[in-house]
């Protein structure tokens, strides 16, 4: 297109081109901003090489290792596509919104190693990806140049090039050199073709880069979303929606009985105990997912699983339950052959319910979920529990209420065990068991059930002799009893004199 000169700077004229003012930029430089789409009708100068050279960008970019080895890659390839080109340099500039920002060279290279190192000009990068992220072209005379700024006395042009691909990072490519004939303003055509040309490589590569950051993304959330969630989520997710925040959720604490014992035994062996520990982590993290729960960070031979959060959910807390009773069916299963490897390992689960902030954490490509607050403590400290009541699976009141009348008994039964103070505790819980169907559990009927939690009142009124008979009609194989039995028993079957109905619990 055309252009005017004022003193001894000239300003290029064309359809969507952003002329600079002249304070703008010191003698001698014309800076011209091209606009979306302006360059589509500039053709391509050597199109043989250049699609050949542009062939290989997909396998390069794949191959890189590391950002360093793209970077690499990147400025060899520019090098060999933009002919009169003598340094490329890929830069970055600190997200700080100033107009002092630093630029970072990140990789760089020159036609000839002798040359030196590259020195991008700042202020032209910060204008390319500045507010407009636009290429921006430099050229000047450098026998009339007086100006340090873009001109180096070997170049006589240098435009820069946003990538845009990741939010929040400022990069770009930035190539400088000498253009053919006598001055720049005459091989205006051939730098436009090159500027063409660097665009689509910066699109191409943006593009790439966002896929992979997708797909690191979606493979950190995957270890902790079920599927249901990350379809919800959808390919781009909306990280707003995984931030910190408080919310109700039901969280399940899952914890390996007598690991230290396991630990002990297999010490020649520590591999073969790791791969059933992983074992029965991937039972635990399969039934989470299965039932639309998130799993939190595996604590050594613990696991921890929440509902309620990215999204809420009707039946979180029903889901939690299912996902407990599936985790008990698979590992009684496994204990009916003695030659599984999961068969002598058990579990406790405890389950509550509550308030808590749920979110994740770290980057976006290392992603790690939590959650935390009162109702978690009280989960592990149900789980703990398990041990001393001699039960599988406990909840807290909150998880029972939620789910007494909700789950069918097809599904789930549940019986009123206690009212316990844990240790360091300031609150008592009545705790509950959740139990598997009678079809599981043919055993244990209805009506026992009935006749234990007429005990438990028996037992929080204090007619401990009534308690005792009502506990003790339990069949052999149901060990819940044992727990308010041998306490009836050790008082005589008699309640103490100040007897409040709470069983304060002497330690985790």
């Amino acid at each position: 297109g055309d252009f005017f000169v004022i003193g001894q700077t000239s300003f290029h004229l064309g359809h969507g081109t952003d002329s600079h003012s002249a304070s703008d930029h010191p003698e001698g430089i014309e800076a011209t901003r091209f606009e979306p789409g302006q360059l589509e009708q500039v053709p391509f100068r050597d199109p043989g090489k250049r699609l050949e050279v542009l062939t290989r960008l997909p396998e390069l970019i794949w191959g890189a290792r590391s950002d360093d080895d793209l970077h690499h890659r990147l400025t060899g390839l520019l090098l060999a596509g933009v002919n009169h080109a003598d340094a490329v340099a890929i830069v970055e500039v600190a997200d700080d919104d100033t107009d002092t920002s630093q630029i970072s060279v990140l990789h760089w290279d020159r036609r000839q190693e002798t040359a030196g190192p590259v020195r991008p000009s700042s202020r032209l990068v910060r204008n390319a990806v500045g507010d407009s992220a636009r290429s921006i072209l430099h050229t000047w005379d450098t026998d009339q140049a007086e100006t340090p700024y873009t001109v180096v006395s070997e170049f006589n042009w240098a435009y820069c090039t946003p990538i845009r691909d990741v939010p929040g990072e400022q990069r770009a490519i930035y190539v400088a050199g000498r253009a053919p004939g006598e001055s720049a303003q005459s091989g205006r055509p051939v730098l436009e073709s090159d500027v063409r040309y660097t665009e689509l490589i910066a699109e191409v590569v943006a593009a790439i880069r966002r896929v992979n950051r997708l797909e690191r993304q979606r493979s950190s959330f995957r270890q902790f979303f079920a599927p249901p969630v990350l379809s919800a989520l959808g390919d781009d997710p909306d990280t707003s929606l995984l931030e910190p925040r408080e919310c109700d959720v039901t969280v399940m604490f899952c914890d390996l009985k007598d690991f230290s014992r396991h630990a002990e035994t297999s010490s020649d062996d520590l591999i073969t105990l790791l791969d059933r520990v992983s074992r029965i982590m991937g039972v635990i993290t399969t039934q989470i997912h299965k039932y639309g729960g998130v799993t939190g960070d595996f604590q050594g031979d613990a696991a921890l699983g929440f509902w309620g959060w990215p999204f809420p959910g009707a039946t979180a807390t029903q889901d939690a339950c299912r996902a407990a009773l599936g985790i008990r069916s698979e590992l009684q299963n496994a204990s009916s052959d003695p030659q599984h490897p999961l068969a002598e390992f058990s579990l406790g689960i405890g389950i509550a319910h509550g308030r808590a902030v749920a979110g994740k954490i770290g980057t976006s490509d290392q992603v790690k979920v939590t959650v935390f607050g009162p109702v978690v403590n009280l989960a592990s400290r149900l789980e703990s529990l398990t041990r001393q009541l001699h039960v599988p699976i406990l909840m807290d009141q909150a998880t029972a209420d939620r789910v007494r009348d909700s789950l069918g008994t097809d599904e789930a039964r549940l019986r009123r065990l206690a009212r316990v103070l844990p240790y360091g505790f300031e609150t008592p819980h009545t705790v509950s068991e959740l139990l598997p169907p009678h079809s599981d559990w043919p055993e244990l009927t209805d009506e026992h059930i009935a006749r234990f939690e007429e005990g438990v009142d028996h037992f929080l009124a204090g007619t401990w002799e009534e308690a005792y008979a009502c506990l003790h009609a339990m069949p052999a194989s149901d060990r819940a009893q044992d727990f308010l039995t041998m306490m009836i028993t050790q008082h005589n079957r008699v309640a103490p004199a100040d007897w409040d109905g709470i069983v304060r619990l002497p330690g985790k």
